[in-house]
C-alpha cells in the first residue's frame, strides 16, 4: 500500500520486450538500498523489484500486458521519468490518502495553466457511467492519484477535473514534464469504491 506521496522521480535506462511483458531498467537515488520482492510504486503502478545493481545504482521490474493495457508504462522510453514511491511503513503517517498501486485507467492532459507560482493541470478522461457507479469517478475537494501522486480534486466533471501543483511537486515529480497531450495514470479512491458498492447493495 501507497500514500501518494512521491519520494522522487527516477529514470529510465532500458526498456527490454519479452513476448507480451516489458522489463525495465530504472536509476534512482535509492537503488542500492531496494531488495528483490519489494513493492514499488511507478507512476502510480505498484511493480515487483526483480534485479538490483547496487554497484551501478540500478533495478529492474517487469510489466505485464495487463498492466501495459491499463496503464502509461507502455509509452515509457530511455530517459522518461517516472515517479517513485516505496511501499508505506506500518508505523508511518499517512501524509497523503489510501493508495494501493492498481491503475484503474490513463487519463490525458487538456490543459495546464500557471498561476502566479503553481500551476492548474486539466485531465480529462473517458467517461463510464457503468464505472462511475462502481466508484471510477471523482468529486470536488475528494482525493485521486495522478501519476502515483495523491491530490485534491477541484472543478470535478463527468470526464475531467483539475488539480493545483505547488512549486515543490512540481520540481520534485514528473508534473513538470506534463504537457497537453501527456498520457497520465489514475487510480481513484478506494473509500469511493467500497461505498459505491456498498450503496448498489442497498437499492
Amino acid at each position: 500500500m501507497f500514500s501518494g506521496i512521491v519520494e522522487e522521480f527516477g529514470t529510465v535506462v532500458k526498456v527490454e520486450s519479452d513476448k507480451d511483458n516489458v522489463h525495465f531498467t530504472l536509476t534512482c537515488s535509492f537503488a542500492d538500498e531496494l531488495k528483490v520482492d519489494q513493492s514499488l510504486s511507478h507512476n502510480g503502478v505498484c511493480l515487483t523489484v526483480v534485479e538490483v545493481d547496487k554497484t551501478a545504482k540500478t533495478y529492474k521490474v517487469t510489466a505485464i500486458r495487463e498492466t501495459l493495457i491499463k496503464s502509461n508504462l507502455g509509452l515509457l522510453e530511455s530517459g522518461s521519468k517516472v515517479n517513485l514511491e516505496r511501499s508505506m511503513k506500518i508505523n508511518g503517517r499517512l501524509d497523503g490518502h489510501i493508495v494501493q498501486g492498481h491503475v484503474d485507467q490513463t487519463a490525458v492532459c487538456a490543459k495546464v495553466e500557471e498561476a502566479e507560482g503553481s500551476w492548474y493541470y486539466t485531465f480529462e478522461y473517458d467517461f463510464d457511467i457503468s464505472k462511475a457507479r462502481q466508484g471510477y469517478m471523482t468529486v470536488e475537494k475528494g482525493s485521486v492519484t495522478v501519476n502515483g501522486v495523491s491530490l485534491t480534486v477541484v472543478n470535478s466533471k463527468d470526464n475531467s477535473f483539475q488539480v493545483a501543483i505547488i512549486p515543490f511537486t512540481h520540481e520534485v515529480t514528473n508534473f513538470h514534464t506534463f504537457k497537453i497531450g501527456t498520457v497520465v495514470n489514475l487510480e481513484f479512491d478506494i473509500i469511493g469504491k467500497y461505498l459505491s458498492k456498498l450503496n448498489s447493495y442497498s437499492q
